[in-house]
């Protein structure tokens, strides 16, 4: 086995020996050394790495305009860029997502990296940073301070771009479930009580307009990422960036993206904000809380084989229990819950690291960056288990669901306008009193002819406002 070689780098506090092979650098070195907090490094989140590209791309094009760095130096930056969007080199960034230093080690590698794919591309040795530095060549005009969050911003758009088909199918699922049920006539129900008749179709429609719903507000969410501080440097006086930078950066964003990226109003208050994150975190939870209203829903709905609702079947997947013969769990929509649960904890995370920057910077940032990539991916595969391992398979328990609407006491709401109120709680306390239905009471009473009844219980006739022809009104 050949010997491991080394190359010597050294920075403020000293000499360290760097892998021969690797790219990164000793500020690096010095991050995995001092952070093994997490177990999630930036190489796991590949959109984090392309975001941080895509910030030092536009920087490297930006300082090569206003003669910050040659033409040389530009060009070699920036292809070294592209082949981290390419999706090379992601393996050299083994940073922990959770570090302290207000992301100035994640900022470090992407600088150490980058400067050593370029070095290669200019004819060079990795650690030759005279030739091309990773602070004054691509760090130039920047700090940690406004690339680290524009990276951020840059990633979390692109996790964006990806989780909104995935919800979209999850929609489109739901809404094929809602035409398929359309004819099944079931119970609805408030406060778990009996309440009036509907269809299966509208409870399902219900579900997939709430998500739809969550799209849109999650779109108005995102726009806030492409706000960027680029050119604030290290508090927003935009100290060591060349004259030009900040606005030809701007440029360059819009250029690599093809997004409406745009400079913040005001980089002072940008460079301590992290608004955008609080934002879209708090769309991610209301999705959360909508998505668990509807695995709440499907598990009640779900509930038996014999002494709960069965108005639907979910999809089996595996043997429920150690010692219950027989028992199968909704065990897709019980971990799309704990996935929700987890996201809900997780804002509060985002609230506390948004409520502890202090004057001109939050050193929180790490932490909340972990926090969105991890909630967006925990939703992601969560919509896509619920979707193809459930939703798409359930089946409508019809003869279930027609049996609880014709014995419930609940379809006497529907007769107020023919009998009156008065009388239709005489009906529906009879009906609990002795365990009769509201069909043969109502007829006993003569309130309404089986004619009469008939109509008004038509299943068209109970879905949506109307007044059946034929039979008078209670006035």
């Amino acid at each position: 086995m050949a010997e491991q070689k080394f190359r010597t780098e050294s920075d403020l506090l000293g000499e360290k020996q760097i892998p021969e092979e690797a790219y990164y650098g000793v500020q690096t070195l010095r991050a995995v050394e001092n952070f093994k907090i997490s177990g999630h490094i930036l190489s796991d989140f590949p959109n984090f790495i392309k975001g941080l590209a895509i910030t030092k791309k536009a920087a490297a094009i930006a300082n090569g305009k206003v003669g910050m760095i040659t033409p040389e130096q530009s060009k070699a930056v920036q292809e070294a860029c592209d082949e981290l969007l390419a999706g090379k080199y992601w393996d050299q960034f083994p940073v922990d997502m959770i570090q302290g230093g207000a992301g100035t080690s994640t900022n470090m590698n992407a600088n150490e990296v980058i400067a050593n794919i370029a070095l290669e591309k200019m004819g060079h040795k990795r650690g030759e940073y005279q030739y091309c530095w990773p602070n004054d060549t691509v760090n130039g005009s920047q700090s940690t301070n406004d690339a680290y969050p524009t990276a951020i911003h840059m990633g979390m758009y692109l996790e964006h771009l990806d989780f909104i088909p995935h919800l979209e199918k999850l929609a489109e699922s739901l809404e094929k479930k809602a035409e398929e049920f359309k004819n099944v006539i079931k119970m609805g129900r408030t406060q778990l009580q009996d309440a009036v008749p509907m269809t299966l179709g509208q409870t399902f429609g219900g579900f997939a307009a709430t998500i739809r719903m969550e799209i849109e507000n999650l779109n108005h969410a995102a726009q806030e990422f492409l706000v960027h501080n680029m050119g604030a440097t290290a508090i927003g006086t935009g100290i060591c960036a060349w004259p030009g930078y900040s606005e030809a950066c701007d440029q360059a964003l819009r250029d690599i993206t093809g997004w409406n990226c745009h400079l913040a109003d005001n980089l002072i208050e940008a460079t301590s904000a992290t608004t955008c994150m609080i934002q879209y975190h708090g769309a991610m939870k209301r999705l959360s809380l909508k998505i668990n209203k509807i695995c709440n829903d499907l598990r009640l709905m779900g509930s038996g084989p014999r002494c709960g609702l069965m108005e639907v079947h979910l999809p089996e997947r595996q043997p429920g229990s150690s010692i219950m013969p027989g028992k199968v769990n909704p065990v897709i929509p019980e971990v799309m819950n704990q996935i929700n649960y987890k996201v809900i904890g997780n804002d509060t995370c985002i609230a506390m690291g948004a409520d502890n920057a202090q004057l001109e910077l939050n050193v929180m940032e790490p932490v909340m960056a972990y926090t969105l990539f991890e909630s967006i991916h925990l939703l992601m595969n969560g919509v896509d288990t619920l979707r193809t391992l459930c939703i798409d398979g359930i089946v409508a328990n019809e003869k279930r669901c027609k049996e609880l609407v014709e014995n419930s006491i609940g379809i006497v709401t529907m007769l107020n306008p023919y009998i009156g109120y008065k009388q239709s709680t005489k009906v529906a306390k009879e009906a609990t009193q002795t365990g009769r239905g509201v069909y043969e009471l109502v007829l006993e009473h003569g309130y309404l002819t089986k004619e009469q009844l008939d109509k008004i219980m038509q299943p068209e006739n109970m879905l949506k406002p109307v007044f059946v022809e034929g039979v008078p009104l209670n006035h």
